[in-house]
């Protein structure tokens, strides 16, 4: 099944999730608040995601006299899209993220860390990697998921503390359901992720003009991160070209990005 298809099925699932909830704490009122938080959320995640997150790792912007501004400049072009805002993380673990609600609107920032470590041809696979998630509109997509995700997860608890109007057979709520409901909904919004990461590489190895600089950067950045582990909150992890936590067997399921030798080995396959 194509990434696009897979995603769009996956974001109906979640929404049609945070819509039962809602029904179950309040039947049709509650259907309607369901939809009301899922429409509102969603707004808030278009318009405000990339404020939000750059303030949130206290990026400053940079000009054309700087490597990493000249460098997204001359992928953004080769790519065909306008020129991004660029930001400096001030952090030392290496990483970096795209944000903005669309091309028109996007910001590429990377850390001090991966300018330090990542060579010109490792550091143009990164950025063309952020560009194709700006090309792919994947910043949108994954900030709708996240937020659909956690208002699954509050409505739900909500729901188990206050009870609601959906009934089991002993007459009171179903506790498994709205346990098992956030569940669900932390798992789809990694398959979401994951999705987008693999399609992002593919789309960045296009715009660099081969992987290789890529597969390299992927394994400095993840070997450095382990050294240097990036002050980062969770709810904004899927951003990252490397997940900022390490998450392994079983908890793997829930992790928004694939194992990097995964992606290194289909990087490479092409």
């Amino acid at each position: 099944m194509p990434n696009a298809l897979k995603t769009a099925l996956l974001l109906g699932t979640m929404s049609a999730l945070l819509l039962f909830i809602g029904e179950s704490l309040g039947g049709a009122q509650g259907l309607v608040i369901g939809f009301i938080f899922a429409v509102a959320t969603n707004f808030g995640s278009y318009w405000f995601s990339d404020k939000v997150v750059l303030s949130m790792y206290s990026a400053k912007a940079v000009g054309p006299d700087h490597r990493l501004y000249r460098t997204v400049e001359r992928l953004a072009q080769r790519a065909g899209l306008p020129m991004p805002r660029v930001y400096v993380i001030p952090q030392m673990s290496p990483n970096a993220f795209a944000t903005g609600r669309n091309p028109q609107h996007a910001a590429v920032a990377a850390t001090e860390g991966i300018l330090q470590i990542l060579n010109d041809d490792e550091l143009d696979g990164v950025l063309a990697h952020e560009l194709a998630h700006v090309k792919h509109r994947d910043i949108l997509i994954s900030s709708i998921a996240a937020t659909l995700a956690a208002m699954i997860m509050m409505l739900a608890r909500f729901a188990m503390f206050f009870g609601g109007n959906r009934r089991d057979d002993r007459g009171g709520m179903n506790p498994l359901v709205l346990l098992l409901a956030p569940i669900a909904a932390m798992l789809i919004q990694a398959a979401i992720s994951r999705s987008r990461e693999f399609d992002a590489d593919a789309g960045g190895a296009a715009i660099a003009g081969h992987p290789e600089g890529l597969v390299s950067a992927l394994r400095k950045i993840e070997s450095a991160s382990r050294q240097v582990p990036l002050d980062a909150n969770p709810a904004t992890a899927h951003m990252f070209i490397i997940k900022p936590f390490s998450i392994q067997g079983m908890m793997g399921l829930f992790s928004t990005h694939p194992p990097t030798e995964q992606r290194i080995k289909a990087l490479m396959s092409r």
